[in-house]
């Protein structure tokens, strides 16, 4: 079964989006943020994915995001562009348009908000939104983060869609830090493009066929990421995910979000990294100087001295 795709394997910063301190998309930032992850280890860019704030902008907030990127010179098969909606007119609307524009992907949560739904209304949504689109050009990452959406992607359900439409459904990110699902999926599709929804699992995961990862914490950790990567199958592969794995969990317990925009503000000098839409709250300053020592008990460079290429904005 073919499972092609112009997006390449490797690692993928689940990419922030910097806000003006009126919440409105500074589109700027975010190209030149973007262009800073690629320079710095990532392979391609999620690019308005949950740590994104995705679910927090409109429709049209997303057409403008994505324009703005790629008017910016941002290589559109080094994007994997989040789609999913809750209403199926959204989700067309946003797919078309990113496949409109060449980019490598488009990343699809289920419809999230109704919680009971069956593999067969799922099977049925998905169906729907393919033949709206009729393109061949789409390529779908079917986007599996149950503790979040509360919706999941079973195995029969995905091994149905790529039945269904193969050459279309090409991968997932799972977010869901079950290895046991992830292990069934690559047994159960040779070939599939599954990235991990975090780093530490990249190792194990390259070693049974998946692709690589799409994380959050990618935005910081990308070069280290990037050392398992290339070294997978050397003998320094489990040092570096080791070490990989520390740094992953030392951003863990807060939201990732919050986490990583005080770190972005902190190394850049930048106070407008501080900008969140609600829901999402910065972090607190107790909570801010427990992820300080805990990435300073690591080595990590919160100065950007010595291991980063350029200051982030």
């Amino acid at each position: 079964m073919s499972f092609r795709t112009s997006l390449p394997a490797g690692v993928f910063a689940a990419s922030l989006t910097p806000l003006k301190n009126d919440l409105s998309i500074d589109c700027d930032a975010l190209t030149a943020h973007c262009k800073w992850l690629l320079a710095n280890g990532n392979d391609g860019i999620a690019l308005l994915g949950t740590t994104g704030e995705a679910n927090s902008f409109t429709v049209e907030e997303r057409f403008q995001i994505l324009d703005a990127v790629l008017k910016g010179g941002m290589p559109p098969e080094k994007l994997m562009v989040g789609t999913g909606c809750c209403a199926f007119p959204d989700t067309v609307a946003l797919t078309q348009h990113a496949v409109s524009q060449g980019v490598g992907g488009v990343l699809m949560l289920p419809p999230f908000y109704y919680k009971t739904v069956t593999d067969a209304g799922l099977a049925n949504y998905f169906e729907l939104i393919i033949n709206h689109i009729k393109d061949p050009r789409l390529r779908i990452y079917l986007y599996h983060f149950p503790q979040l959406a509360k919706v999941s992607f079973s195995t029969p359900l995905v091994k149905l869609l790529v039945k269904e439409f193969p050459g279309i459904v090409v991968g997932m990110k799972d977010s869901s830090g079950n290895w046991e699902h992830m292990q069934e999926i690559c047994r159960e599709l040779p070939g599939f493009n599954l990235y991990a929804g975090t780093e530490k699992y990249l190792l194990d995961l390259l070693r049974i066929g998946g692709a690589g990862c799409i994380s959050a914490t990618t935005n910081a950790t990308a070069q280290f990421a990037r050392k398992v990567f290339q070294n997978w199958q050397s003998e320094n592969a489990v040092g570096f995910q080791k070490h990989l794995t520390k740094l992953r969990a030392a951003f863990e317990g807060y939201s990732f979000v919050s986490v990583l925009k005080y770190l972005f503000a902190k190394w850049s000098s930048n106070s407008a990294w501080l900008n969140l839409r609600p829901p999402n709250a910065m972090l607190r300053e107790k909570e801010a100087a427990i992820v300080t020592q805990r990435l300073k008990a690591l080595g990590f460079d919160l100065d950007l001295k010595n291991s980063i290429a350029g200051q982030p904005l």
